[in-house]
């Protein structure tokens, strides 16, 4: 599912092109909430000596982000 990056929130799983790869990315905070870009922290699949990777990415504020939806049968 599609969203717009300013409809983003802290929790969110979304698809983002991080440490040089598109992977799977858990929003920790909203760093910047521009109008121009927003900034986001995110945790990334990666582990680090049993720690999460945490890393940033940008997007427009008019730009359609992927959010993962977790599907219950």
């Amino acid at each position: 599912m599609k969203i717009q990056a300013l409809e983003v929130k802290a929790g969110d799983r979304i698809i983002a092109y991080c440490n040089n790869k598109m992977q799977t990315c858990k929003v920790k905070r909203i760093l910047d909430p521009g109008e121009a870009n927003i900034t986001l922290s995110v945790f990334t699949s990666e582990n680090y000596r049993g720690c999460s990777v945490s890393s940033i990415v940008r997007f427009r504020s008019n730009a359609l982000v992927d959010l993962v939806v977790d599907l219950v049968s």
